[in-house]
């Protein structure tokens, strides 16, 4: 079976088969590889030696380092989405959806900075079909905060720009792993929730 093919796109619970376990230390150990290196000067016997694998059973499953990239891209967005789902069943109140979207971001993240990290300076190397993909799965993330928001708007009688508000919101969360110390900063529930009680004052304001 082709690891560069099969969705990995399944939270923690689901990785129960041998082959989706695998698949998981793989990407963890390119994760880290690319968070390190960086993209551009991480080399495919660099992940061959971090994953375990010859260099030729890498190419065999992967046959690029774009591949592997965007299997890591994939697979966060679609955890992250896939628990941001499970967190606002049963959640009506809007004010209370936009505060899942922050503390299920924030959590998500700080339990993987590295993960942040790459997909935070790796953003635009993936090209064709494969950048294509990733720019769309973005692009539903955005989209799933940007509704939340407008619904808070709508629901509150607010006047703000939805979307100055969203792209403040994810500036103020996308570089956590550059500064979050967690003896100063605290959890990260509490930080999620400090964020939210800014992020919802200063929308609240142009009332």
């Amino acid at each position: 079976m082709n690891l560069g093919t099969v969705s990995s796109g399944v939270v923690e619970s689901r990785v129960s088969t041998r082959f989706d376990r695998r698949l998981a230390r793989i990407l963890d150990h390119a994760t880290a590889i690319f968070c390190e290196k960086g993209y551009e000067r991480a080399s495919m016997r660099d992940l061959s030696r971090a994953c375990g694998m010859s260099l030729a059973g890498l190419y065999y499953y992967f046959e690029s380092k774009q591949r592997l990239l965007y299997l890591v891209e994939r697979e966060s967005f679609e955890r992250v989405m896939d628990l941001l789902s499970e967190r606002l069943n049963g959640v009506a109140d809007p004010e209370a959806r936009v505060r899942v979207f922050i503390q299920n971001h924030v959590e998500f993240f700080l339990a993987r900075p590295k993960v942040m990290k790459v997909l935070s300076h790796e953003d635009d190397v993936l090209e064709g079909e494969l950048g294509t993909e990733i720019a769309a799965i973005k692009r539903s993330y955005y989209r799933a905060c940007a509704d939340l928001v407008e619904c808070l708007k709508l629901d509150r009688n607010q006047r703000f720009n939805s979307r100055n508000a969203v792209m403040a919101l994810f500036g103020m969360i996308n570089w956590l792993y550059t500064w979050y110390n967690p003896t100063v900063d605290g959890s990260p529930a509490v930080l999620a929730q400090d964020f939210a009680d800014i992020f919802l004052r200063g929308v609240y304001s142009g009332t």
